[in-house]
C-alpha cells in the first residue's frame, strides 16, 4: 500500500465551530496514531480532498509527520476555489495547506457546477488509492456516507480503515493519562 486517502466529517457535522476547538487535538492525535504505522508499513502518499474539518486536520498531521517520515501530501478538491465561501480563518488555513502540499491539483477546471463533481471526487480518490482512512461514526455518517459507498464499491474492505468514536475516546484517555497533572 502506497496511496492511501484520508476523508471524515465536516467540523459543523461534529459541532465543532471554531479552530481553537481542543478536541481538534484529540482528532489530530487520533489521525496521526493511525496513519504513523501506515507510513512506517509503505505509505507514500497521503490525499485528501481538502474539504474543511478532518481533511484539513490530516493535511496538518501529514505536514508534522513529514519532520519525521518520508510522507507526500497530495490535494486534489473537486473544483476550483472550493474555499470561496468557507470562513477567512478556514480559508487561510486551507490556502496554507495547498501552498505547502507536494502536489495540487483540482479534479475538475473553473467553478462549482454541481454535486456530480463531489461524486466524481470520491469515485477518483478511492480509485487512486490503496487505501482510505476515514474518520467516521457507522451510526452517524453524515456527509462520509458517500466516500465511503465509494470506497466500498472501489477497494477491498480490509483497505477500508475507520476511526470510530471509540478510538478517538482511547486517545482522549491517553492523552489524558500522559498528564502528570491527571495523576495527582
Amino acid at each position: 500500500m502506497k496511496i492511501l486517502t484520508v476523508t471524515g466529517y465536516k467540523p459543523m457535522e461534529i459541532n465543532i465551530f471554531n479552530e481553537e476547538d481542543e478536541r481538534i487535538t484529540y482528532i489530530k492525535a487520533a489521525l496521526e496514531k493511525r496513519l504513523i504505522p501506515l507510513i512506517e508499513a509503505g505509505v507514500e502518499w497521503v490525499l485528501i480532498s481538502g474539504q474543511m474539518g478532518v481533511e484539513l486536520w490530516a493535511a496538518e498531521a501529514v505536514l508534522e509527520l513529514q519532520e519525521t517520515y518520508e510522507v507526500k501530501l497530495g490535494v486534489f478538491p473537486p473544483f476550483e476555489n472550493q474555499d470561496s465561501r468557507w470562513p477567512e480563518q478556514l480559508q487561510e488555513k486551507y490556502q496554507a495547506i495547498i501552498a505547502t502540499a507536494d502536489f495540487y491539483k483540482p479534479i475538475y477546471q473553473g467553478e462549482y457546477r454541481g454535486a456530480y463533481q463531489f461524486k466524481t471526487k470520491n469515485m477518483w480518490l478511492t480509485d487512486k488509492s490503496d487505501a482510505c482512512l476515514i474518520l467516521m461514526d457507522q451510526e452517524y455518517p453524515g456527509s462520509t456516507h458517500f466516500f465511503y459507498e465509494a470506497a466500498k464499491q472501489m477497494m477491498n474492505e480490509n483497505d477500508i480503515y475507520i476511526i470510530t468514536p471509540s478510538d478517538l475516546d482511547d486517545v482522549v484517555e491517553e492523552i489524558r493519562m500522559s498528564d502528570p497533572d491527571y495523576w495527582l
